[in-house]
């Protein structure tokens, strides 16, 4: 069942520690995946990982250019792409009453504006072939809000709520998007926390530990697979039973 042979997938953030579970299961289930993220030496030690079915592109989707052509550069690498993670992100945290304009609009451009862009262009492509799987990574901040990250928490809101409306506009197609929303998983992100804040998140988790990145990968996974073809603008949360919805 769990089998991509054949298949073409992009993965954006495709070197950070969820885009590099994402990558690798995508991978290892058969997919040919065609790997996006901003440094290119990161992307290249993950290209030395491969010897077949790896590609990488190097993009800024803070650039809407080269947002905008990221699909066309990898069809050019591999053929048709007929599934797509929207998993690329960022943070900066800082409290309202302190968050700038700058710190507000560079959150909202790469977490929300960057993946509708690919969204669209995804639609594009994949409404003239009469089939395609999009994933856009949000999260359960995104449900429960968060202290310090206003601005992060309401592009992963966001996301659900696009995601939706655009599953929406073409479920006739054969196209489906929907969203994967991780909870406490640990990635260089959460690393840097200081240890009594993981404790106390961590007594909040019924399943009482952190997830790993291939807890969200295998949910991307399931929801890439041509099999998942009646699951359309739904949301997957894989959090431990942190939030119940």
């Amino acid at each position: 069942m769990f089998n991509l042979t054949g298949t073409n997938a992009l993965v954006t953030g495709a070197t950070g520690g969820l885009g590099l579970a994402i990558v690798r299961k995508l991978h290892e289930a058969g997919a040919n995946v065609i790997a996006s993220a901003t440094k290119l030496e990161n992307l290249n030690k993950l290209k030395s990982e491969y010897q077949e079915r790896l590609s990488i592109i190097k993009c800024d989707l803070a650039n809407p250019t080269e947002t905008e052509t990221l699909l066309d550069q990898a069809e050019e690498i591999a053929g048709e792409i007929s599934i797509v993670v929207c998993n690329a992100g960022l943070c900066r945290d800082n409290l309202a009453m302190r968050m700038s304009d700058e710190e507000w609009d560079t959150v909202l451009n790469i977490n929300l504006t960057s993946v509708f862009r690919l969204n669209r262009a995804a639609i594009k492509k994949m409404i003239r072939r009469g089939y395609g799987r999009i994933i856009n990574i949000s999260s359960v901040v995104g449900l429960t809000g968060n202290i310090g990250q206003a601005n992060y928490t309401a592009t992963k809101a966001g996301l659900i709520g696009m995601s939706k409306s655009l599953a929406a506009e073409i479920a006739t197609r054969g196209i489906t998007i929907n969203c994967v929303a991780p909870g406490f998983i640990k990635t260089p992100m959460t690393e840097h926390l200081p240890q009594e804040i993981k404790d106390s998140i961590i007594k909040k988790i019924p399943v009482a530990k952190m997830g790993h990145p291939g807890d969200i990968a295998n949910g991307v996974l399931f929801l890439a697979l041509r099999e998942s073809a009646y699951i359309t603008g739904q949301t997957l949360h894989i959090n431990g039973g942190m939030l119940m919805v």
